[in-house]
């Protein structure tokens, strides 16, 4: 049992060094990241479409009146083939898109400091500081290209971190529950 919580332990410290490295690529180059998984999921569409496509001709005949599969293979071909030679775009669309929800829901909570307020609420003040940071974090994701990968990349590694500290807390744990 000690080997199995041990391994266990092992293999969670290796797959957060994994997630680590992974967060430290998104940091690091977060538009060649976003590229990468651009061209990933556009290959995804193109194989997907393919084989739909296959289907059609495979079962022409054979299935009922209702097979789109070549509409939907040829739909999805054509999105992965968009997807990989728009990634850019993509990624400015994603991060507007983004960066205006954020910015909509800092404004939001602007109204509802002020109504705070008038309600003589003493928490109206720390409502309007957080909306005015969520709207000054809107703002910079909507016009700094790789704010959202580079935001997503310190997630995975503060979480990988975390996860390697317990890791090494949890094969301790155990060396010590067995020995007593």
């Amino acid at each position: 049992m000690e080997n199995f919580l041990k391994k266990t332990g092992w293999e969670s410290i290796v797959t957060s060094i994994v997630f680590a490295i992974i967060g430290i690529l998104f940091i690091s180059n977060p538009e060649g990241t976003f590229k990468f998984a651009a061209t990933v999921l556009g290959i995804i569409f193109i194989i997907f479409g393919a084989i739909k496509i296959l289907n059609y001709f495979r079962d022409r005949g054979n299935t009922d009146f209702y097979n789109y599969d070549l509409i939907y293979g040829s739909v999805s071909v054509v999105a992965g083939i968009v997807i990989m030679v728009n990634s850019a775009a993509l990624e400015t669309i994603f991060r507007i898109i983004i960066g205006i929800w954020i910015i909509y829901s800092g404004i939001m909570r602007v109204s509802l400091a002020l109504k705070l307020k008038s309600i003589n609420s003493e928490v109206w003040m720390p409502v309007l500081i957080i909306a005015i940071l969520m709207i000054l974090c809107g703002l910079f994701i909507t016009f700094y290209s790789g704010a959202i990968i580079m935001t997503v990349g310190s997630i995975i590694l503060a979480y990988a971190i975390m996860d390697i500290i317990e890791g090494f807390i949890f094969i301790k744990k155990v060396d010590t529950a067995f020995k007593e």
